[in-house]
């Protein structure tokens, strides 16, 4: 039985929310349906989810005493993370305090980086995986290129959104790819992780819910990149029953190894009926925000679902589904958007705007979704929305 209070009551139910982008925005969402008190935390203000939570702050999530302040403070019945730049340190010793992180701090603390969930997938559970190898300097790098080969993709350790990631051909391109991966390293971490490239025929992320009455499992995902980061998503992505079955045993062996409750995005390599483990998030992933249309259960709300212990009894699948970034570029803290009716005008297509209040460079700042007959009918229509939608700087 799970008893939830009302928010600003003696007895509401709390969650803080670490990282307040536009995945948060949609958890903070389903937990309000719920009736559940949301405090969002960012680095800077009027970030997505603080613009739907019922109060927030602007910290530095990895400076410890700021962390636990804020934590002390507010007393939530669960700490959600949203993003890697945390303290995790800090999580750990408030799990053994007494509070809640969700879905452990362990969980929190291996998939930080990409060197703790990958020793854990390839040394300790041993499921298949490109070769890798680490490097905290550029003699480290040069060596570590050199023993793993070329081609071979190179990012740091921690980053987001294809920060840092590159796929280096010749020795030519060596320097450029070091520089960009510290570059586009979150946090202090200097280290990279150079991986043996897999002339892989897809990727896919496989959405995995680890709930108290066992564990499961949307349909797969796949999704085209640019740089490192998401450009579309489709579901469900067409693969054999051999594949779809083995991703199934990893994601859940690896997610039961991290524990606690929740929903994981587990992204795996397929090649013929090969898989490999590629990278993990424990919590929704940005390909996953297609399951705001193809889903009757979004990814979202099933994470606050599995968070809140509450049933979970099926998932529907509505159909061939895509998603299509909204993209923006130059620099400008007044963003507006033109919106024409090509898009929308289709059947069965919607618009999610995030609201980030600026952007400098390039920024994701919405996402279009379709359904279709099939997922190419799909894609073409979420790329239309998407198309039909033009920034104003």
């Amino acid at each position: 039985m799970t008893i939830l209070g009302t928010p600003f009551s003696q007895n509401s139910t709390k969650v803080l929310m670490l990282g307040s982008g536009e995945l948060g925005k949609e958890v903070v969402i389903e937990f309000q349906r719920l009736g559940v008190e949301v405090i969002a935390v960012d680095r800077y203000a009027n970030a997505p989810a603080m613009q739907v939570a019922h109060r927030n702050y602007v910290i530095n999530m990895q400076d410890p005493d700021e962390l636990k302040n804020v934590v002390f403070l507010e007393k939530p019945n669960f700490i959600v993370p949203e993003i890697e730049a945390i303290s995790t340190k800090t999580l750990i010793d408030l799990e053994s305090e007494g509070f809640t992180v969700i879905p452990s701090a362990n969980a929190t603390n291996l998939t930080m980086d990409r060197e703790g969930i990958r020793k854990l997938a390839a040394e300790t559970l041993k499921v298949p995986t490109s070769d890798f190898l680490f490097a905290e300097n550029f003699h480290e790098f040069q060596s570590s290129i050199e023993r793993i080969g070329l081609p071979c993709v190179v990012k740091p350790v921690m980053s987001s959104s294809g920060k840092g990631q590159s796929l280096v051909k010749n020795d030519s391109e060596i320097q450029n790819a070091w520089e960009y991966a510290i570059s586009g390293s979150r946090g202090e971490s200097s280290k990279v992780i150079v991986e043996s490239f897999i002339d892989f025929d897809y990727e896919i992320t496989l959405l995995t819910i680890q709930t108290t009455n066992g564990c499961l499992f949307c349909e797969p995902i796949g999704h085209r990149q640019e740089n490192g980061d998401y450009q579309e998503s489709w579901q469900p992505q067409q693969m054999t029953i051999k594949a779809l079955n083995e991703a199934k045993n990893i994601a859940q062996l690896v997610t039961s190894a991290l524990g606690g409750n929740g929903l994981f995005g587990v992204e795996f390599f397929v090649k013929n009926d090969e898989v490999f483990f590629s990278e993990l998030s424990p919590r929704p992933h940005d390909t996953g925000m297609v399951t705001l249309i193809s889903q009757d259960l979004s990814e979202f709300a099933l994470h606050v679902r599995a968070i809140l212990g509450l049933p979970i009894s099926n998932i529907n699948f509505r159909g061939p589904a895509a998603s299509s970034v909204v993209l923006v570029s130059g620099s400008s803290e007044n963003v507006r958007f033109e919106i024409s009716s090509d898009g929308l005008s289709e059947p069965d297509t919607q618009l999610r705007l995030f609201g980030k209040p600026s952007v400098n460079g390039q920024r994701r700042m919405g996402v279009a979704l379709a359904l279709g007959d099939n997922v190419e009918m799909a894609k073409l229509k979420a790329n239309k929305v998407s198309n039909s939608i033009k920034p104003v700087l």
